[in-house]
């Protein structure tokens, strides 16, 4: 008997998809959701064989699909936060974790307190110190979880949006509830990856800014007892000068974030445009998931939760995200160079051992921990400034020669801060401008003006001169007339 016609080509409608057609041909899921949505056309008009995915045996996709949703509770948002918090606090248990003792808590408290003494000597801006704390790492999670959310949200929401968005309309319609299903078994690894950079983190920071960003509630100084005496421990330095160097850091930070209002929104802003800009691998999200899938046993659900942990994405930088990173590495150093600038200012005379804390912790937020570069590996961002040193040396150039004034009032808005053409030449910037106490009142408004324009200054300075003749991505003004050939770095 011969076989009957087929449906596709004959098709007077040209409606090929409804007749077996597999409408992800020729795009990244054309095998997966071939596959997965094939249902009775399953091997028909070029759509493979479900079970080919499994091993040659057909599962049972009600009860799969039970398992994932016993694993992935109902949530609003691109991650469940109550799981990566769960996860996240069950590896920090993993290790002992003690909670402060209440002589912990007071030693934290006395040392913040001498740190913003000894500051309050080294520059203008007055303490940003409201509260102080002692936390377990237990206790860092929970207290930084909000602005983790801020700051991995955008690279979630960009994987989970992939999947749609990789395929045409027609394709994106027939998968129906399969692309959501899809989207929060996305949203599971990237919150699974997220938990454990987090709980990997947790054991190695040793304040609430350790990583240069304000994490914590704002005014709150606070320190990890258990991490700090970690380092302690390969230090040939007293406990007690250990911890208020920490101290004196951790009060630093506080002082520029709150001396400096527009700081916290510029940092973290350009940690989220550097997750907005990111440009998912769809290709490689569907071999993945076919890898995966044809591990799953669906008999046991233990199997179901092993898909869901490890990376999942090659995360490639896009132009916007090198941009983005760019200020982001560049502004954190400055931040860091200004904290490392004024601490060893203030205990220049009065602790012998802070030039081997100094360098320790450079060498330390230089290389990078283990954990930071666990947390860069998952979401594409190292939380580190490569350039702390260039940066010190800059703050520290400019104090010398204009006073803790001019260091300072740099930071009054961030068109004037410097670049990382500057941090290649970090004793000649703004080498040619005048002192302000140089210039009458009128005439340092006019110049600070004229910076905040980018416009030349009318008192005929050269301060106002672009370099090269081309628009700079700072103010003009911040950078004297022509190249810095002279020698002076």
């Amino acid at each position: 008997m011969a076989n009957p016609p087929d449906d596709g080509p004959d098709d007077p409608t040209g409606d090929d998809s409804s007749r077996g057609e597999n409408p992800f041909k020729g795009t990244p899921f054309e095998q997966l959701f071939g596959a997965l949505g094939g249902g009775a056309g399953a091997g028909q008009g070029g759509m493979p064989d479900l079970s080919a995915l499994f091993g040659g045996q057909m599962p049972d996709l009600g009860q799969m699909m039970a398992q994932v949703q016993a694993l992935m509770q109902p949530y609003d948002g691109p991650v469940n936060w109550d799981v990566v918090l769960d996860t996240a606090r069950k590896q920090v248990a993993s290790q002992p974790d003690p909670a402060p003792t209440q002589g912990q808590k007071d030693a934290v408290a006395d040392a913040i307190r001498l740190a913003d003494l000894w500051l309050d000597e080294t520059t203008e801006l007055p303490s940003g110190v409201r509260s102080t704390a002692a936390w377990s790492r237990a206790e860092w999670l929970v207290e930084t979880l909000d602005v983790w959310k801020h700051l991995v949200e955008p690279i979630a929401a960009s994987a989970n949006g992939a999947l749609g968005k990789a395929l045409p309309a027609e394709a994106a319609q027939m998968a129906g509830p399969l692309i959501g299903m899809l989207g929060k078994v996305t949203g599971a690894m990237v919150g699974g990856q997220v938990a454990s950079g987090l709980g990997a983190l947790a054991t190695e920071v040793l304040t609430a800014s350790d990583i240069g960003l304000p994490l914590g509630p704002v005014g709150k100084a606070a320190l990890l007892p258990t991490n700090v005496a970690s380092l302690a421990e390969g230090l040939d330095v007293s406990d007690d000068d250990v911890l208020l160097y920490l101290a004196l850091r951790e009060a630093a930070h506080q002082r520029l974030f709150a001396g400096v209002p527009w700081l916290r929104e510029h940092l973290l802003g350009a940690v989220r445009d550097y997750g907005q800009g990111l440009e998912i691998n769809t290709e490689q999200i569907q071999s993945t998931m076919e890898e995966r899938l044809r591990g799953i046993d669906p008999t046991n659900p233990a199997s179901m939760q092993e898909m869901l942990e490890g990376g999942m994405f090659d995360l490639e930088q896009s132009p916007a995200q090198k941009a983005a990173l760019e200020r982001l590495e560049v502004t954190l150093a400055l931040v860091e160079g200004w904290v490392d600038e004024i601490v060893g200012q203030a205990t220049a005379t009065r602790m012998p051992a802070a030039a081997k804390l100094q360098e320790a912790v450079r060498r330390r937020r230089a290389a990078g921990g283990p954990a930071e570069q666990t947390f860069a590996s998952l979401v594409g961002l190292e939380l580190r400034p490569r350039r702390l040193r260039d940066a010190s040396t800059l703050w520290g150039s400019l104090r010398t020669r204009q006073g803790v004034e001019a260091r300072d009032g740099v930071w009054m808005h961030p068109d004037l801060l410097p670049t990382a053409a500057d941090l290649d030449d970090p004793l000649g910037f703004r080498e040619d401008a005048a002192k302000p106490d140089e210039l009458s009142e009128e005439e340092f408004d006019a110049e600070l003006q004229a910076l905040l324009d980018g416009t030349p200054a009318d008192d005929g300075s050269t301060d106002g001169t672009p370099t090269d003749g081309k628009p700079s991505d700072r103010t003009d003004g911040d950078e004297p007339d022509g190249p810095r050939g002279d020698g002076s770095a």
